[in-house]
């Protein structure tokens, strides 16, 4: 234990004083890490002399701020013990709500609930995430952070004035119900604010089309919305139209915009934020990474990704059970989702063990020769009877091309690469005089569409709660996301810049699957090495400690 002497007051009478005792200290500290085990190094990469804080873009420095005290919330918060499960329209909506609020004392159906509780700890500006964890002797002694997520003693918004809106856009992803159910939670619940808006079918909710009718969320609503997969608000690609989109926001008074979607959705939503800023609008505007491929920059990963790794495996151990019950040959191509990335592709790999090939966007596809993943099918039909092909719906440009069809969301259009592999497996055994059965299974949209499961549950409501906390307090133009471990706020530009990233071809996730698959691995060339390369850091302002 360290002694009690006060280590953060500094007497100006005794100043020589203090600095003795912080030395003694310091060599207290040092002598106890020594006998626990651990050595003093002062190499360079590993003393971090710099380091460099994203900056966050904060309503206070342009608008009044409320300065309202965040303490303790307490509301009356009736709960149905059979809440509906699915809502149409906003009569629907209405009457729900208040025949719930009705009739709570005489209702045996139902029953009521206080919150009341005080955060333990608030977090600042100077409580930050570092990005380089892991320092080795490449590196320079710099290193870069993140804001630390999470509540802030002072707020901007009067919580008790606020109106807020969520959004789901692109395509579906496991957890969208658990981040609009805890979004909504949050809002309610934790801070106590006037109406929560539901934008139904993407940006295309904001522009008043009929089936498009913006709804009010309550708590009652989706208090089960976290069972079923997709998104009660649905989704969609395209209509984004800013000026009637700024035109909904200030016809409803809407304070927090929240945004759920991937990059291309970011970059939309940050035009908003612009737009707002611009026109003067006292509008947080905030992102909730999302996509299953994993393919957002700086984040650990993305919400909804282990539960569509999960369903993948399921997919992967029907094409064994079919590859099996084939005599003499059997194969199995399986296409997963990963248009520009093959995390999805390589965790289903890994975590299912039964894959005898992967094919990746990262890594190039090499069919003929001795090198070629036909001829190792081949002998590895040979030695096992069977076998099992994990391709990702991206991978194999350089051998079909890339298409110039452009969908709503502003996606390229994907090759076919799924079917072509069959179709080449197919040839080349026939070439060889060896009958083969090949089979083609395409699971995209069942491994999008489940329920998200107990980790991902846990994480939506992390993401949910912190970027509530983040508009609350007057952040605007982030997402919310978790490096390291640990909840942080990125601005979207910076989430945006590098994004989508890829897998590393030449990293250890990569290694992991050829120690699994034993297939040959083509040459990828020289790679930069991302740990030296600070082209990023103009985006960072200097954070002194």
């Amino acid at each position: 234990m360290l002694s009690g002497k006060n280590k953060y007051t500094l007497q100006a009478s005794s100043l020589q004083e203090d600095t003795v005792s912080r030395d003694e200290e310091l060599a207290e500290i040092e002598q106890q890490l020594e006998s626990a085990g651990f050595q003093a190094r002062c190499e360079e990469h590993l003393i971090v002399k710099k380091v460099y804080k994203a900056k966050l873009e904060s309503l206070r420095d342009r608008f009044p701020s409320t300065d309202t005290l965040n303490s303790r919330v307490e509301l009356f918060k009736p709960i149905p013990m059979q809440p509906p499960k699915a809502f149409q329209n906003q009569t629907e909506v209405d009457v729900a709500r208040n025949s719930n609020h009705s009739s709570v004392s005489s209702n045996p159906n139902s029953f009521s609930q206080f919150i009341a509780f005080d955060y333990n700890e608030y977090f600042n500006d100077d409580d930050v995430v570092y990005l380089d964890a892991v320092r080795t002797s490449r590196m320079v002694s710099l290193s870069r952070a993140f804001v630390r997520a999470g509540p802030r003693e002072r707020l901007h918004f009067n919580p008790a004035t606020v109106n807020a809106a969520i959004v789901t856009c692109g395509g579906l992803c496991p957890g969208l119900n658990n981040v609009i159910r805890e979004l909504t939670h949050s809002l309610y619940s934790v801070y106590g604010v006037n109406q929560v808006w539901g934008i139904r079918g993407g940006f295309r909710g904001f522009l008043g089309l009929a089936d498009f009718e913006p709804i009010i969320l309550t708590n009652e609503l989706v208090e089960d919305i976290h069972h079923e997969g997709g998104t009660v608000l649905r989704s969609g690609r395209g209509g984004f139209e800013i000026e009637k989109i700024l035109q909904f926001l200030q016809e409803r008074d809407i304070s927090q915009l929240y945004v759920i979607g991937g990059d291309g959705t970011h970059r939309a939503a940050f035009k908003i934020h612009e737009e707002c800023m611009q026109q003067n609008r006292n509008i947080a505007v905030v992102g909730i990474c999302k996509t299953i491929d994993n393919d957002l920059d700086y984040i650990d990963r993305s919400f909804g990704f282990l539960s569509s790794v999960e369903a993948a495996q399921a997919s992967i151990r029907t094409a064994k059970t079919e590859s099996m019950c084939v005599s003499p040959r059997g194969i199995t191509v399986v296409k997963l989702m990963g248009r520009s990335a093959g995390y999805l592709t390589a965790y289903a790999a890994l975590g299912s063990g039964d894959v005898d090939c992967v094919l990746i966007p990262e890594v190039p596809i090499v069919l003929e020769g001795k090198e070629g993943i036909l001829h190792f099918l081949e002998k590895r039909v040979a030695e096992k009877k069977y076998a099992v092909v994990v391709v990702a719906e991206g991978a194999g440009e350089e051998i079909l091309g890339t298409s110039s069809e452009i969908d709503k969301g502003g996606n390229k259009k994907l090759q076919p690469i799924g079917e072509y592999i069959k179709k080449q497996i197919q040839d080349h055994f026939e070439n060889k005089g060896l009958e083969c059965t090949v089979r083609y299974i395409d699971p995209s949209y069942m491994v999008r569409s489940v329920p998200a499961n107990a980790a991902d549950s846990v994480y939506c409501t992390e993401l949910a709660q912190n970027a509530v906390h983040g508009a609350m307090c007057g952040y605007t133009g982030f997402s919310v996301g978790q490096v390291n471990s640990h909840g942080v706020y990125i601005p979207i530009p910076l989430l945006v810049a590098t994004s989508p990233r890829t897998m590393d071809p030449k990293g250890l996730l990569w290694e992991r699957i050829l120690s699994l698959t034993g297939q040959p691995n083509p040459d990828v060339g020289e790679l930069c090495n991302p740990e030296n390369e600070m082209d990023c850091f103009p985006h960072f302002e200097r954070f002194i400690h």
